[in-house]
């Protein structure tokens, strides 16, 4: 063990990505100043490629289907934290909600903040995504995206967006603030796509 991080034990060595170490903590890494966003200031705009856009108060969000998740962790600062316990909404179950474009092909996730990060049909509308609103039984800290972010568990946590906004869909794609600024478009952990070629 070094500091707050160590090498993963064999049982845990599958579940652990090239290049990454573990910890027991959780650390925050954000980019700017952290937002300040009451749930009951929160509007979860819905546009872009769909039929019709829409904009979701918390209410809104509270009054679908709830889920909890476990998943590990994937920082592409080079920690892991294994067995995060998240609840939220399934992505899947927010789309329920929305009907898409033909020509639908991307997401641009957009943040109080101004951060945004982009991410494929096929990598969005995955059964494990979930817009998270609690954390270890708590609510989502401010500091970890509270009152709502994103949860991507299969690529680095970048995209797993904090503060969230809103969904854009999009013909096309379009990259986000991170990606646009040298970190690679999709981020899979198991292939270190740590930064654009």
């Amino acid at each position: 063990m070094f500091g707050n991080f160590f090498k993963p034990r064999v049982v845990d060595q599958h579940r652990v990505p090239p290049g990454q170490v573990l910890t027991e903590k959780f650390p925050v890494l954000t980019y700017g100043p952290t937002p300040t966003v009451r749930p009951e200031e929160l509007q979860f705009e819905i546009k872009g490629q769909v039929e019709e856009p829409r904009t979701l108060s918390w209410a809104d969000l509270m009054a679908l289907p709830q889920s909890d998740l476990t998943a590990d962790f994937h920082c592409v600062t080079r920690w892991s934290k294994l067995d995060v316990q998240w609840s939220g909404v399934r992505v899947l179950d927010l789309m329920q909600q929305v009907q898409l474009k033909p020509q639908a092909r991307a997401v641009l996730v957009h943040c109080y903040g101004g951060y945004t990060t982009n991410l494929s049909l096929e990598d969005f509308l995955r059964a494990e995504n979930i817009l998270a609103h609690t954390l270890f039984g708590q609510p989502l800290p401010r500091d970890h995206g509270g009152p709502l972010r994103l949860v991507v568990p299969h690529l680095y946590a970048w995209k797993s967006a904090k503060w969230v906004r809103g969904l854009e869909f999009l013909d096309k794609e379009e990259l986000g603030f991170w990606e646009v600024n040298g970190y690679h478009r999709r981020g899979d952990p198991w292939k270190e796509e740590r930064f654009s070629d």
